[in-house]
């Protein structure tokens, strides 16, 4: 049977025609699914009872289940089993400005970044859009509050499952779903360049994230096996038509590695490369990983980075550091599991 939550509105109108009823019960059952969370057909009391058994025949309500959670202040991280025995993460954040959820996109990845623990495990398959959309529900439902933001940086390349990434955007945004605006959702590419044109005409405006981690072809492609086929001058080309077309600011990821992409010519070599773009730099403290060999930043050289960004007028923020007690890296929760 088929995952409900694979579909988007308009598309379980059609199904909901093609079995002859109504298409505004494709919308009666969004609101059950995603207002209500209803966990079964049952629970659809303005349905007719034979429409619920026809859906029962149909469709099942969730494939996947939380396996493990560990917390830390602030933070929580999710291992999901899925229906074949595969394994996913999700990793929820408490912001000022409410809760911020992290999902994945594959199970494994095949981007291999030197740096990613979820790099160490090849991909397996796409997930679906409903075990994207489900990450969010679980952990909904797990802490009991609304998460308000959503980020696709976990387990896999977005791109890599663009189809299922951009219908999993019109589930979660649909004011008849999730509701989750469109400007607080972000999804994060390693540089599919020829996927960055797509998305600027098909994710209704939600932000675009680069994955950049250094300034140079050289350092770059020693660290992201990507940068041999897409060059840093490929994804600022295509970062420069995204903007140019949605008017979007983009944000550019730079994880610091200890001795390895934060000195004070990285910073400089950084800041000549965006200069007068629309964006900002995210610097991310790396969460080290015993699989990896790669050591973060301390905060002196984190912070005198920042401040050569600041001088050259980039925009730039430090992420909180979230998780570095718990298996917060990507990938090391699921990697745990699997090594056992």
């Amino acid at each position: 049977m088929e995952n409900i939550y694979d579909y988007t509105r308009e598309e379980l109108e059609k199904i909901v025609e093609d079995l002859g009823e109504k298409k505004f019960k494709a919308t009666q059952i969004y609101n059950w699914l995603y207002k209500k969370k209803a966990k079964s057909f049952d629970e659809m009391t303005d349905l007719k009872k034979d429409f619920i058994n026809t859906l029962k025949e149909k469709f099942i309500i969730g494939s996947i289940k939380i396996d493990k959670k560990e917390e830390d202040k602030d933070v929580n991280k999710y291992l999901f089993k899925l229906h074949d025995g595969e394994y996913i993460e999700a990793v929820l954040m408490h912001h000022d400005y409410g809760l911020s959820i992290c999902v994945s996109s594959e199970i494994g990845c095949n981007m291999g970044c030197k740096f990613c623990e979820s790099g160490r495990r090849k991909k397996v398959r796409n997930l679906e859009p409903g075990e994207i959309v489900e990450q969010i529900l679980l952990v909904e439902d797990d802490v009991k509050q609304r998460i308000s933001h959503v980020v696709v940086m976990g387990i896999g390349e977005p791109f890599d499952n663009y189809d299922n990434i951009i219908k999993f955007i019109k589930i979660i945004n649909d004011p008849k779903g999730l509701e989750i605006g469109i400007r607080h959702i972000t999804v994060s590419t390693c540089g599919l360049v020829f996927k960055i044109d797509s998305f600027a005409r098909d994710a209704g405006g939600a932000n675009l994230a680069i994955s950049l981690h250094a300034a140079n072809d050289e350092l770059r492609s020693s660290l992201m096996p990507i940068n041999k086929v897409y060059k840093i001058n490929d994804i600022m080309n295509a970062v420069k038509r995204y903007i140019d077309k949605t008017g979007r600011r983009v944000t550019f990821e730079y994880i610091m590695l200890d001795s390895v992409n934060d000195s004070l010519e990285d910073a400089e070599d950084l800041s000549k490369l965006l200069k007068g773009m629309n964006c900002y730099v995210n610097l991310i403290p790396y969460n080290e990983t015993e699989n990896i060999g790669y050591k973060r930043s301390n905060m002196f050289k984190i912070m005198k980075f920042y401040d050569i960004l600041k001088k050259n007028n980039i925009n730039v923020t430090i992420r909180r550091e979230f998780g570095s007690k718990i298996s917060a890296a990507c990938g090391q929760l699921r990697s745990k599991k699997e090594d056992k």
